[in-house]
């Protein structure tokens, strides 16, 4: 072969590396699955640890977290803490819910209770327990939280004002118990604990009620039935069925207070036992006075009226023992406040400075003219007693502006003396000669049994003829009425006859009305026609 005609070698260009196309579902594959996980991972919500008392209802895997009844969360794992004494749930939230877990958003689990006269969470007796979420309002992060043994009574987004009233006791309340305003349910209250004066309550009023809850406002207990007895009958009192049970608060305003602002959240009131109490007049203006007696004050409690012809003018304060001075007389002081607001004052006397001596000196006129405080009973059933201001016809004492606070002068009560005057009797009779008196009663009453006897024999003689007289009246008597005497067979006979001729008109009036041409012709015979 001719080495021309042989043909040139060509270098091929070598090829590029190609992936088989059998691969490329892997691929995508790969990168739908990091893409998922890298999404998942982005999107996952916060993890929260809750400790709760016990793991009743709860389920790893299964129990929800729920907001407003959406589903928010669920629990992940349950398990012990270390000390054994309280449960540890770690929970998965969505990731909306981070900016929510905040340090006062709680946690409680949702099952079937009774409190507080209402039930709850009925539905979990089909759809299993759940942990129920309230937001929270801080502004601080928190991922760590403990649970409630009970649902909150108000919820963090309620709208209202939370207030916190102070009380000597709690009474009936406990938390759930209702709030009532002018008998209506105007809020709850939140809670109860002690303070160094007592109890603290707190309560949160629902809007719109919270608007009517100023700074004047009087707060009192409301549990229970109250009952009074006065001189319109008897009187029940109650706010509701539910108070009665569970006790509650009621609130209101004075009436013929000046209006004011609305109070802020968080403001204290004093919690009063009764509305009678809750509702007594502030007054600023206070005439403090001390009255001595001597005689028993049982009955006489602090708080009792003080009583002006009938019109309540102030109350006592104090009751109390006090020795007077040099005489070795043991009194019983009571120290009362009158409010002059409630008098009407001479002269334009007010509770200005500017008018106090001429209050003093309208007072020593009163004094003057016989106005003394005595202690009266308020009820014959309980034996109370209340302080009453009153004329009498005494002349002679003054009040003691020195004494502190003033004195004003007293009289003994009405029982007090007739007491004195029956022990007075009393030592007039011991006086009497009663058993020489005896001794003459007893030969006057021989004297009149010795006449009465002797009348009897004389009366007696009289009234036998006169006795046997009527007896034979009598006897002839019940001879003529019996049965089968002349005058009853007579009186009967003559009867028959009285009929007998009754039937005959009665024949002659039909007869007539028949045939009433009979009166002038006659009655015809039967055959003529």
């Amino acid at each position: 072969m001719d080495p021309a005609e042989t043909p040139e070698a060509v270098a091929a260009s070598r090829a590029r590396w190609s992936l088989p196309a059998v691969w490329l579902v892997p691929l995508v594959a790969a990168l739908l699955a990091g893409w998922l996980g890298v999404k998942a991972v982005l999107e996952r919500g916060p993890a929260i640890t809750i400790r709760f008392k016990s793991a009743d209802g709860i389920e790893a895997g299964k129990t929800k977290l729920k907001y407003k009844n959406v589903q928010i969360g669920i629990v992940k794992s349950v398990a012990l803490s270390p000390d054994l004494k309280e449960v540890i749930a770690t929970a998965e939230l969505v990731k909306d819910a981070k900016p929510h877990l905040v340090e006062d958003t709680r946690f409680w689990v949702v099952k079937p209770r009774i409190a507080a006269g209402t039930v709850s969470g009925l539905d979990t007796l089909l759809s299993g327990a759940y942990i129920g979420v309230d937001a929270g309002k801080s502004g601080k992060s928190r991922r760590e939280f403990a649970g409630l043994d009970a649902p909150p009574v108000v919820a963090g987004d309620s709208p209202g004002a939370l207030l916190v009233l102070h009380a000597a006791s709690a009474g009936s309340l406990e938390v759930g118990s209702p709030v009532f305003f002018r008998r209506l349910p105007a809020g709850q209250v939140t809670g109860c604990e002690l303070d160094p004066d007592g109890v603290k309550v707190s309560v949160f009023i629902n809007a719109p009620f919270d608007q009517y809850v100023t700074s004047n406002a009087r707060f009192w207990h409301a549990s229970g039935i109250e009952v009074k007895l006065d001189a319109n009958g008897i009187r029940v009192d109650t706010q509701s069925l539910v108070s009665i049970l569970i006790g509650g608060v009621a609130f209101d305003t004075p009436p013929g207070t000046t209006a004011v602002a609305r109070a802020a959240a968080s403001t204290e009131f004093r919690l009063f036992e009764n509305p009678t109490e809750a509702m007594k007049n502030p007054e600023a203006d206070k005439l403090e006075f001390t009255m001595l007696f001597n005689e028993s004050v049982r009955g006489l409690q602090p708080g009792a009226p003080v009583d002006f012809r009938g019109i309540t003018v102030g109350e006592v304060g104090a009751v109390r023992m006090q020795m007077a001075p040099g005489a070795g007389e043991v009194l019983v002081a009571v120290q009362a406040t009158i409010y002059p607001s409630r008098i009407e004052w001479q002269d334009g006397v007010r509770s200005t400075a500017g008018s106090r001596e001429r209050r003093r000196r309208f007072i020593d006129a009163l004094v003057a003219s016989g106005m003394r405080a005595q202690l009266r009973p308020a009820s014959l059933v309980t034996h109370q007693l209340y302080l009453a201001l009153d004329f009498f016809p005494v002349k002679g004492a003054k009040v003691n502006w020195a004494a502190s606070p003033p004195q004003l002068p007293t009289q003994k009560a009405t029982l007090v003396e007739l007491e004195t005057a029956i022990g007075s009797l009393a030592a007039k009779l011991e006086k009497v000669p009663l058993d020489d008196l005896a001794g003459d009663l007893r030969q006057t009453l021989q004297s009149a049994q010795r006449l009465i006897d002797h009348i009897d024999a004389e009366v007696a003689s009289e009234v036998g003829p006169t006795l046997a007289q009527a007896r034979k009246t009598l006897a002839s008597a019940d001879r003529l009425l019996s049965s089968d005497s002349p005058l009853q067979t007579d009186s009967r006979q003559a009867m028959r006859e009285v009929a007998r001729a009754a039937q005959a008109f009665r024949v002659l009036a039909d007869y007539l009305e028949r045939h009433p041409e009979a009166l002038l012709v006659g009655k015809k015979d039967e055959g003529t026609k």
